[in-house]
C-alpha cells in the first residue's frame, strides 16, 4: 500500500490508500476516471501525519526496502560494500565509509577485531554530499591506522554499534592521537554511527556514517536502522569473501595443471594462455597441454569442461590426466579419443547413485589431440567436439584445418576421424577454446573468422607470447562470458642432414651391415662416444625384428639434444621386457636394451610396429 500526503476538507490527513480498476459507477465522493476505469481513495489513516516524523520513516523504509533488493546481489566484495555507500548518502547521511580488513580483499578470514594492531583495515568505498568536507580523511585505497582502544571504541570491537551524537566527544576520545583525529573525522560533521561489519562469528570490517550540521542528528532509530542494514550487507560481503577464496584456489588449481606458458622443443615452440570468466563466473575447466613424445614428436592438446568452480577445475584435471597417460601409450589421435569417450562414459556410469559432481562435469567435454612429427612436417589431429585449430602459414594466409567435428566425450560408439596435413616450417598453429570466438554477441563461425583476420594482422617478428597477448585483447571483451584458453605453436622441421634411414632385408647376415652403416653415420655426426651403445642396441634391436616379425627392417637414426634409434617391423606384437632365468638361451637383448638407453618404448603404426630408444648426447649440435 502506498500512502500519499494529503489534506482533507477537516483538516486531517488523508493518504492515497488504493487505486482499484472498477467497471461498475461509483458515488459522487470517489475521484474516478471519466471512463469508470479506475478510482481513487482517499482516506483519514489514525496516527499518520504529514509532519517531518513521518518523512523521516518514509525514508527509512525505502532505505530498508532498497537495501533489500540490491545488497547480495553481487560476488565482488568491493562492488557490494559500495552500494551501501550509494544507498546511505545523501538519503540516511551526509559521508558514508566503508572500512575492510585487508585478509577479506583476497578471501581469507580477518583476524580477530582488536586495538593490537593485528587487523589492518583499508577504505574500500565512500560516498558524500557536499555538506561535508572529505578532504581530511583518508582516500579509498589508503591504510587505516590502529583503531584507539578506549572507551568509546571498544564496543565497535565486540561487534557492537557505536553511535556519536556530539563529534566532541570523539574528539576528546582521540585528542592523543592528531592522525586518527585527520583520518576519521570529517570537517564540517556533528554526528556519527559507526557499525562492525559482523557475519557468522566474523568481524569483517566497519561502516561509519556521518551527518552535518545541515542535518539532524543521529539517534538511536537511525543506529538500529543502520545496524540492520549493515547486517544484511555483512552477509553479503562475507558470501562474496568466500566466493572470492573459491575463486582463487580453483584459479590457483587451475593454473598449476597448465604447463609452463612457454616451452621450447625440438618440434615447437610453445606459449599459452589462460583467462577465466569475469562478471562472477569464474574459473572454469578450460585447458591446454605440450606433451613430448618419442622420436622429437609433440603431442599438442586442448579441451573444455562443461561448467565452472572447482569441480569443473576438478573435471579438468581427471580429463588431462587420462590424455597424458593415454599419451604414454604413444596412440593415433583418433584411437586416444576413443579410449578417452570410454573412460569418460565409464566414470558417468559406474556408480550412479553416488556419482560426484566432478564426475558428471566431464560429460559433455570437448578435446583436440594432434600431433606434430618434425621429421615429415605432418600433423595428424582428431577431435572430439572441439573448434579445429588455425593455421598461419609462414607464407600465406591463415586457415582453418577441415576436420570431422566427432562427437562429445561421453557419447560412446561414435568414430573420431583423423585429418592429416604437412606443415611449413615456420609456421604457427593456435589451438583454442570456444570462449576464445563465440560470445552472446557473436556466434562461433563470426568469431572464427575474426580469429583468421587477427592472425593474418600479426606482424612479423612478434613473439609468440605477444601474438597471443594481441589475440586476446583483439578478441574478448572485458569480461568474457566464458573461461579461455589459447595454445600457439611455432613448427620446427629437422633438417634432412639430421635424419639417416634404411631398409634392412628380412636376412639374419644382414644385422652386420645394420652395424656397419650405423656407425658410419655416428662417426659422420661426430658421435663416436656412442658408437658402442647404438652398435649393441641396432644389433639387438634388427636381430629380434627379423627372427620373430619378417622383413623388410626399417632402420631410423635421428640427431637432436638425443641421439633417437628406431626399428621398424611389420608385426603388432608388442615386446615385453623381462628378466630371463640363468638357464634361457634368449630373451635377454630386450632387457640389455633397456639398460643401456636413457629411455626406450614401442609404438603402433600404420604397417606394424616401432620399437625406438633414446640416448643423450648432451644438448651439443655442430
Amino acid at each position: 500500500m502506498l500512502y500519499v500526503p494529503a489534506a482533507g476538507a477537516s483538516g486531517r490527513a488523508l493518504h492515497l490508500a488504493c487505486t482499484l480498476a472498477l467497471m461498475a459507477s461509483h458515488g459522487s465522493g470517489d475521484l474516478a476516471s471519466a471512463d469508470g476505469q479506475w478510482l481513487v481513495l482517499l482516506a483519514p489513516v489514525e496516527g499518520t501525519s504529514t509532519t517531518p516524523e513521518l518523512d523521516g520513516e518514509q525514508r527509512r523504509q525505502e532505505l530498508s526496502h532498497a537495501a533489500a533488493a540490491t545488497i547480495g546481489a553481487s560476488l565482488d566484495v568491493t562492488d557490494t560494500v559500495q552500494t551501501l555507500v550509494n544507498l546511505l548518502v545523501p538519503g540516511f547521511a551526509d559521508l558514508a565509509t566503508v572500512d575492510l580488513a585487508e585478509s577479506v580483499l583476497v578471501g581469507d578470514e580477518p583476524a580477530r577485531f582488536a586495538a593490537s594492531g593485528d587487523v589492518r583495515l583499508r577504505r574500500i568505498a565512500a560516498a558524500q554530499s557536499p555538506a561535508v568536507s572529505a578532504e581530511n580523511l583518508l582516500p579509498v585505497g589508503q591504510a587505516l591506522p590502529p583503531v584507539p582502544d578506549n572507551a568509546l571504541m571498544r564496543p565497535l570491537m565486540q561487534g557492537h554499534p557505536v553511535l556519536i551524537s556530539d563529534v566532541a566527544t570523539l574528539h576528546t576520545a582521540l585528542s592523543v592521537d592528531p592522525e586518527h583525529l585527520r583520518s576519521f573525522i570529517p570537517r564540517g560533521a556533528h554526528s556519527s554511527v559507526a557499525v562492525p561489519l559482523y557475519a557468522r562469528g566474523l568481524i569483517l570490517g566497519c561502516v561509519t556514517v556521518w551527518r552535518s550540521q545541515l542535518s539532524s542528528a543521529f539517534g538511536d532509530e537511525d543506529a538500529s536502522l543502520l545496524e540492520d542494514v549493515v547486517s544484511r550487507t555483512a552477509l553479503g560481503v562475507d558470501n562474496a569473501r568466500r566466493y572470492t577464496k573459491e575463486h582463487r584456489s580453483a584459479l590457483a588449481l587451475q593454473r598449476s595443471l597448465l604447463p609452463h606458458s612457454a616451452v621450447d622443443l625440438a618440434a615447437a615452440e610453445t606459449a599459452g594462455l589462460y583467462q577465466p570468466a569475469g562478471g562472477g563466473v569464474g574459473v572454469g575447466g578450460d585447458w591446454f597441454d605440450v606433451i613430448p613424445l618419442p622420436s622429437l614428436r609433440v603431442a599438442f592438446v586442448v579441451g573444455d569442461v562443461v561448467g565452472h568452480g572447482l569441480d569443473a577445475t576438478a573435471a579438468m584435471a581427471r580429463l588431462r590426466t587420462a590424455v597424458q597417460t593415454l599419451a604414454d601409450l604413444d596412440l593415433d589421435p583418433g584411437e586416444l579419443l576413443t579410449h578417452l569417450d570410454d573412460l569418460v562414459l565409464g566414470l558417468s556410469t559406474e556408480h550412479r547413485t553416488g556419482v560426484s559432481s566432478s564426475e558428471l562435469a566431464v560429460l559433455g567435454a570437448t578435446c583436440l589431440y594432434a600431433v606434430y612429427d618434425p621429421t615429415t612436417g605432418r600433423l595428424t589431429a582428431s577431435t572430439a567436439g572441439h573448434p579445429p585449430p588455425a593455421v598461419l602459414p609462414s607464407q600465406g594466409q591463415p586457415f582453418f584445418l577441415e576436420m570431422a567435428p566427432g562427437p562429445l566425450l561421453g557419447v560412446g560408439g561414435m568414430p573420431f576421424e583423423v585429418a592429416e596435413l604437412e606443415i611449413p616450417p615456420g609456421s604457427t598453429l593456435a589451438f583454442f577454446t570456444d570462449g576464445l570466438v563465440e560470445s552472446r554477441d557473436n556466434d562461433i563461425e563470426e568469431g572464427m573468422a575474426r580469429l583468421r583476420d587477427c592472425l593474418a594482422a600479426t606482424a612479423p617478428g612478434l613473439t609468440l607470447d605477444e601474438t597471443s597477448q594481441r589475440i586476446f585483447v583483439a578478441l574478448l571483451p572485458e569480461a568474457p562470458t566464458d573461461d579461455v584458453a589459447l595454445l600457439l605453436a611455432r613448427t620446427r622441421r629437422l633438417p634432412p642432414d639430421r635424419i639417416a634411414t634404411w631398409e634392412i632385408e628380412a636376412d639374419l647376415s644382414k644385422v652386420a651391415h645394420a652395424r656397419e652403416v650405423v656407425l658410419r653415420q655416428l662417426s659422420d655426426w661426430n658421435l663416436d662416444d656412442l658408437a658402442f651403445v647404438t652398435e649393441l642396441v641396432v644389433s639387438e634391436l634388427v636381430t629380434n625384428a627379423i627372427r620373430y616379425a619378417g622383413g623388410p627392417v626399417g632402420l631410423r637414426l635421428i640427431r637432436s639434444e638425443v641421439l633417437v634409434c628406431e626399428v621398424s617391423d611389420p608385426s603388432s606384437t608388442q615386446p615385453r621386457l623381462r628378466r630371463a632365468r640363468e638357464t634361457d638361451e634368449g630373451g635377454r637383448g630386450l632387457f640389455l636394451v633397456a639398460q643401456l638407453a636413457d629411455r626406450w618404448g614401442s609404438r603402433f603404426t600404420g604397417t606394424g610396429k616401432t620399437i625406438w630408444t633414446e640416448q643423450d648426447i648432451g644438448g651439443a649440435l655442430s
